[in-house]
């Protein structure tokens, strides 16, 4: 029997949602999975990984090093289960850019604890599933965006440290190496219950996603360096003032675009991130619904350095405008049309 499991990447921080607004987008991370019944296996801990797709040349094929099938030994160590069923054989096909701000860690860690949860028959809900993954991947606007699909608000509950810094829990942020999710020998610690919540909202079906990726890659832990330790009261309460409104203007057909451009102005993180990422402040200022009618509003997607545009029409003036000045900091990109992946994370067996 072969199990496929799909993933959608997804945009983070949208506007003024910093860390908390989330949105699950049309490029799809696969994993086609087969457990060959067998006695013993020569793969590492059971498991047979091979891979095509983006960043082929640096992911890891080993499975104690591949961020999906540490997250998948990290639900099954949960469980008694110290490494795959033998044999385990894994297929990922990636089309997600890897470091560009679509979600490509929060993706392969969604697949990684439905792989565990499919291959060890364990029968966690969603629900529970996205506990898992809020231990490995702390941002919840990704996961549970790419979880349970469409545009979602999340927010987190405070964990202890002890909860947190046990060696066995891997670490998404760090793609090319393990970090965390080191065998001990000890089961590591399951999840409180409900550590995470999220909300999905409702999407104007006028308003596609134009994502403008940019070939260079910005680190997550390099943009959050960069942010401040603590913010001024004016712009905390700017931006609540728009992340108030931005779901329901997002969800009101037909789209006011005046109103969505300006509830998805921000002040915690794109200002601070300018010097990662060249040409963005003029991007965000020039690229407006009264320059380019059809044009509802623009921000970084996650920490960038992808431009997510969100619009109703003239997709490819809009894209052309972004690409442009890019060129002229040269840098090259490339442009996508992208809609909401309402259904989020899905698993088929045939």
């Amino acid at each position: 029997m072969m199990i496929t499991i799909k993933v959608p990447c997804s945009s983070a921080n949208i506007g003024p949602g910093f860390d908390v607004i989330g949105l699950a987008l049309s490029i799809w991370l696969e994993l086609h999975v087969e457990v060959v019944q067998s006695k013993s296996s020569e793969a590492p801990l059971n498991c047979l990984i091979t891979y095509e797709g983006e960043g082929k040349e640096e992911v890891p094929l080993s499975a104690d090093s591949n961020l999906i099938t540490r997250t998948a030994l990290y639900l099954l160590r949960c469980h008694g289960q110290r490494a795959f069923p033998a044999e385990t054989r894994v297929h990922i096909i990636n089309p997600i850019p890897l470091g560009r701000g679509l979600g490509s860690s929060g993706a392969a860690v969604v697949a990684g604890v439905v792989l565990g949860n499919e291959v060890g028959k364990l029968g966690l809900s969603k629900a529970r599933l996205l506990d898992y993954c809020l231990m490995i991947e702390r941002h919840p606007d990704n996961v549970a965006a790419a979880l349970y699909g469409g545009l979602v608000g999340t927010y987190l509950n405070d964990l202890s440290p002890e909860d947190t810094e046990r060696k066995e829990i891997p670490l998404s942020e760090v793609l090319p190496e393990p970090a965390g999710g080191v065998d001990t020998g000890s089961n590591p610690p399951e999840p409180p219950i409900g550590i995470g919540h999220y909300m999905k909202f409702h999407w104007a079906k006028e308003i596609k996603a134009i994502a403008i990726i940019p070939q260079f890659e910005v680190a997550t832990a390099d943009a959050r360096r960069v942010l401040p330790d603590s913010y001024s009261r004016a712009d905390v309460v700017f931006n609540l003032q728009r992340i108030a409104l931005l779901p329901s203007a997002l969800g009101r057909s037909p789209p006011d675009a005046e109103q969505i451009y300006l509830a998805m102005q921000d002040k915690v993180h794109q200002p601070y991130r300018k010097g990662l990422i060249p040409g963005l402040p003029e991007i965000l200022q020039s690229v407006t619904p009264k320059s380019h009618p059809g044009l509802c509003g623009i921000c970084l997607s996650g920490a960038g350095p992808t431009i997510l545009a969100l619009a109703t029409d003239n997709f490819d003036g809009i894209a052309k405008t972004v690409l442009d000045m890019f060129s002229k900091k040269n840098i090259k990109c490339e442009w996508k049309l992208l809609e909401p992946a309402e259904g989020g994370t899905t698993v088929t067996n045939s």
